[in-house]
């Protein structure tokens, strides 16, 4: 029988509230599963999971969180022929490309997982004062942050925009690509397996013109990523994460080539700085 593919909220997989479905179908026009379209609800039980996971990935340490996506990476890397059919299928690609395609997602997580340990040094730093005293900047993390998913990259872009969330001590909710949100799915059940705490990550499947305004107006969001909402969608999301003063990451309005190197833009922008000042001598 054809599988539903649920959601991923709180470390579990549940069924979305509003009891619907639609058909996944691969770049042919084949049918390959059904998925959950979120609703409201779903969105408002992820936020809360985010922030309550939020609490446990922030405290922990940097070296501890990079350990963890240490971990991902080496569980992707070990079901990369599964994901480089499901990329295959979803992207239309050759089943070569598609495993290039995977082997440079499992790539990604490694480079931001080296990055965790990192930002406080990069980042941070002794600000120059004219008293008796030290002045210390530290990067900390913004907190809860929604991302709209790329449309078009399924595997490669997703973990493009997730795993610097996470390697910064954020966390996540993730509204899928709608029409190839398979990868997103069996991306989840690494996530659920690895040692990465419940609602670290949140997943939603369902259409981003539906959720994402909701997810760009909920006062417990801290950022917004809105690289895989379409350019009709965009100006609405400012609009509405401007109400609550959303922190919104500037991105183009296509879609980047996830093929290029990253770069520590997002690592950054996924920070704040905090100010210590110490007197001398104490």
């Amino acid at each position: 029988m054809p599988r539903t593919r649920k959601l991923y909220i709180g470390g579990s997989f549940p069924r979305s509230e509003s009891g619907r479905v639609r058909p996944v179908l691969d770049a042919h026009g084949e049918f390959l599963a059904n998925a959950a379209l979120a609703s409201r609800k779903d969105l408002r039980e992820a936020v809360v999971a985010a922030r309550k996971g939020f609490e446990s990935w922030s405290g922990a340490t940097a070296h501890g969180r990079g350990q963890v996506l240490f971990r991902v990476a080496e569980m992707l890397e070990a079901r990369r022929g599964q994901f480089a059919t499901e990329v295959a299928d979803a992207e239309g690609l050759s089943l070569r490309a598609a495993a290039d395609s995977v082997e440079a997602a499992v790539d990604r997580v490694f480079w931001y997982a080296g990055w965790t340990d990192k930002i406080g040094t990069v980042f941070g730093g002794v600000n120059q004062v004219s008293g008796p005293y030290t002045c210390h900047s530290v990067p900390e993390p913004v907190g809860v942050v929604g991302v709209v998913a790329p449309r078009e990259s399924a595997l490669l872009g997703l973990v493009s925009v997730l795993a610097p969330v996470l390697a910064a001590g954020n966390s996540a909710v993730v509204l899928a690509s709608p029409d190839r949100p398979l990868p997103a799915v069996t991306l989840c059940e690494v996530l659920a397996t690895s040692d990465l705490p419940a609602g670290v990550a949140n997943v939603l499947t369902g259409d981003p013109a539906e959720l994402a305004p909701w997810l760009a107006s909920h006062e417990d969001v801290d950022a917004l990523d809105p690289t895989g909402a379409e350019e009709s969608l965009r100006a609405r999301l400012e609009d509405a994460a401007a109400e609550t003063v959303k922190r919104v990451l500037d991105v183009p309005v296509r879609e980047p080539d996830w093929n290029e190197p990253p770069t520590p833009k997002r690592l950054r922008t996924l920070t704040d700085l905090k100010t210590v000042w110490h007197p001398l001598g104490q």
